[in-house]
This record gives structure tokens, sequence and C-alpha cells, in this order.
């Protein structure tokens, strides 16, 4: 559109300047001299497409129109814009056979002006040529570069989706594995549970009777803690990097890791609110780990010099929080991207259909906040 405007422009402008200035022509303005102004010009409408074409057409319409005596000042920057069109979007062969169509073009129209020298014409022709071509070439490159720049961009997008896929995978098969540890421990309890209970059904039916009940409760978490297992679909058989008989930590456990990060420099202060109970499992070892990876960030990243650590205990919640008066710690929700810690938060609550908050206070400092249903109490009996 802008393209077909321009050559439009460029074709009138030119018939009515060669009527307006008859005397620097030795042919008056007729239908020939437009009709030739047309085919200098007009072509430019698809210098984008056809840019070599187009510069030919153009070159060859300006010659005749100079060479049969008509305005000699009109028609040279139809070529040269088609020139410069040719330089940013073809190869340097064009650009080159181009130039010199166009140098002698220019060079013959200049040539024709009264007073000038044929060196004058010459030097006037290739300085505007080669400034044309140096525009050109230069929007070229920077399309070039930037196209580079787009598709470099792109493929950093992917492997950066790439990388926190690989990140989720990797955490998901770490709880996983964790999550075996306990179901493989509740199966123990039962088994061994299982047998203390034949020997003691008929002689002491009280002792049954609680066996029994440590066998139910014990089958009914690890049934919930499968089923979770089973959710993430996969258990990585060979783990060189743990141990795999370590005794799998909870809140209960808290203290040698907060003794750690006490140790690294920060005052960090736990605060218990309600009546503190034991945890599933499984749940208790994602509490510690979103403590874990809360204060690992701290000491990463915050700068902190205070901690607190909340554990909330409510009817049908637990609500672990972990906030410092430090700078906010990068990969947080909202601050363009999340570290493999936060991911690893945000799956294991996912798992316990909790929720989680992690970002920057308006107080100053971060937070992160986990809220995790409780299971309802075992009934009595």
């Amino acid at each position: 559109m802008l393209d077909g405007a321009l050559a439009l422009v460029m074709s009138v402008g030119s018939v009515l300047w060669a009527v307006y200035e008859p005397g620097r022509a030795t042919r008056p303005v007729d239908g020939l001299s437009a009709a030739l102004t047309a085919v200098v010009n007009l072509p430019l409408a698809l210098r984008r497409r056809m840019p070599f074409t187009v510069l030919v057409v153009s070159v060859a319409g300006a010659v005749v129109y100079h060479a049969l005596g008509y305005h000699y000042g009109l028609n040279s920057m139809a070529p040269l814009l088609a020139l410069y069109t040719v330089a940013a979007h073809r190869p340097a062969a064009a650009t080159v056979a181009g130039t010199v169509l166009v140098v002698a073009e220019w060079i013959h129209a200049v040539d024709l002006h009264p007073g000038i020298q044929w060196w004058s014409a010459v030097g006037q022709s290739v300085l505007v040529a080669g400034v044309t071509v140096c525009i050109g070439s230069g929007v070229r490159l920077l399309d070039e570069r930037t196209g580079r720049l787009t598709e470099l961009a792109a493929r950093l997008r992917e492997e950066q989706a790439a990388a926190a896929l690989r990140a989720v995978t990797q955490e998901r098969v770490r709880i996983a594995r964790e999550l075996h540890d306990v179901v493989a421990h509740h199966m123990s309890v039962i088994s061994v549970q299982a047998g203390m209970g034949r020997y003691v059904a008929l002689g002491d039916p009280a002792a049954a009777r609680e066996t029994l009940g440590v066998i139910a409760d014990a089958s009914h978490e690890a049934l919930g803690e499968m089923r979770r297992l089973l959710s993430i679909l996969r258990v990585e058989a060979h783990d060189e990097d743990e141990d795999l008989y370590a005794i799998t930590p909870g809140l209960g456990g808290l203290t040698p890791l907060l003794e750690r990060v006490r140790a690294a420099g920060p005052a960090v202060e736990v605060r218990i609110v309600g009546e503190a109970r034991p945890l599933p499992s499984g749940l208790d070892l994602c509490a510690y780990r979103i403590v874990q990876e809360s204060l690992t960030n701290v000491l990463k990243h915050a700068g902190a010099a205070r901690v607190e650590v909340l554990l909330e205990y409510g009817a049908a919640e637990l609500t672990v929080s972990v906030t410092d008066d430090g700078t906010a710690a990068p990969g947080a929700p909202g601050s363009g991207g999340a570290g493999h810690g936060l991911i690893g938060m945000i799956e294991r609550v996912r798992l316990y259909q909790g929720k989680i908050t992690a970002g920057s206070r308006p107080e100053g400092g971060f937070a992160v906040v986990a809220v995790l249903p409780l299971p309802a109490p075992a009934s009595g009996g």
C-alpha cells in the first residue's frame, strides 16, 4: 500500500515538475514523456516483491526518457530507490549488477546538465550509488541480525521450557522415592503387627484388637500415600546420591536443620500456633521439605538477618510459613521464573491438594506460605 502510493506520487510529481520547468529539456512534455515517467516510477509499487526486475525496468525507462531529450533532472530517483531495495533484500551479486546499471544511468543523466564535466558526473554518480548501497546493506544486515536474535530467543524459550519440565520431572521422581520409603515403612508395620496378631488372637483378645487397630490405621495411611505415589507414575529404581535407608525427616526433626541455618548467620525463630499433633508420614515430610527449601533459599538469595518459621495447626489444615527480612528471593511467582526449590515445593503441596504462595512482602523481605489440608482424625474403637 505504501509503496503503491509512493510510486503514484513520484509519477504524478515528475510529470508536473517537467511541465513547470520546461527549460531543462530539449523536448517538451508530451504523452510519451508521461508514459516513460510511469514506466520509471510505477514499478516501485512492486519493489519489495521483485526488486531487481523493478530496478532493470526503472533504469531502462530513465535511460530512454533522458536519451529522447526530456527533463534531464527528473526520473533518476526511482532507480536509486530500487537500488536501495536490491541492496537491502538481495545477495551481493545482484547488488553489484544493479549498482553498475544505476551508476551508468546517473552518469548519462548528470552529463546532460550544462557545464558539468564528465569526471564530475562520474564522481557524483558513484558517490550517490555508493551511499545508497551502504544504507541498503546496513538495513539487510540489521534484518539478518534481528532474525538471528529472534531465532535464538525462540530457542532459549524452548530450552527454558525443557529445563523447567526436566526440573519438575526430577522433583516428582525424588518425591516418589521418598513416598516409596513412607509406604514401605507402613507395610513393614502392617507385616509385623499381622504376625503378632496371629499369636495373640485367641489368647489375648484385647491385644488382638489393639493390633488390628494399628494395622487398620497403618493400612489406611499407606493406601493414601500409595495413591499419591502412583499419581507420580514413576519411581527411580537406583539412587546413588542418597542413602535409601535414612530415616524419613519430618517436623519433629526441624531442630538440627534450624541449628545449621543459625550457624550460617540468620537468627531463626520457630513459632507454633495451636496444638501440635502427629501428622501422616508423607504430609509430615512435605511440611518439612517446605521449611527446608525455604530456609535454603533464604541462605542463597535473601541475605536476611532474621527468619521466622510459623507452624499453625488448625482443625482441618496446617499452615507452614517462612518469612524473612532480606531481599526477595529469585524464582518466586511474579519474578519471571521458578527455581528448582520452588518447583519442588509446588509439586509437593499440589500432591496433598494444598495451596502455596511465595513472594515479596510489602514491609520488605520474602514470605513462603503453604496451607496443607489435614486428614480427619480417626474414630475411636
